[in-house]
């Protein structure tokens, strides 16, 4: 139990520090309600879970390495700001992935209706 106590104490973290970590949860959460006003199927819901945790997970891999550079970097340092700017480079490309197959499943969906 302590284990999940520190995990969620990490993000909780998150949650109280990183803006974006908010956004991503918004948008996840209309997502979601999309899936269920599309009524979108099993593999769809599949897709659509697994993209919405790739972007929360990369936040937060982005968030615990924000807060050890500048643990260990509290002055500005070029390669620190690099480190940064590679973890923010990955939650980018998490997002981007995630747009994509937003844009698969809802699409069709949305073109369907009009």
């Amino acid at each position: 139990m302590k284990r999940f106590k520190y995990a969620f104490n990490g993000i909780f973290f998150a949650f109280k520090t990183q803006a974006n970590i908010r956004i991503h949860t918004f948008v996840s959460v209309l997502v979601i309600s999309a899936g269920f006003v599309f009524k979108i199927n099993p593999l769809e819901w599949l897709f659509i879970s697994f993209a919405i945790g790739l972007v929360l997970s990369a936040e937060l891999f982005n968030t615990a390495i924000e807060s050890l550079v500048d643990q260990v970097s509290p002055s500005y340092s070029e390669k620190a700001g690099l480190i940064k700017d590679v973890a923010a480079g990955a939650v980018l490309i998490a997002a981007v992935v995630s747009v994509i197959t937003g844009v698969i499943v809802f699409l069709p969906k949305i073109i369907e209706i009009i």
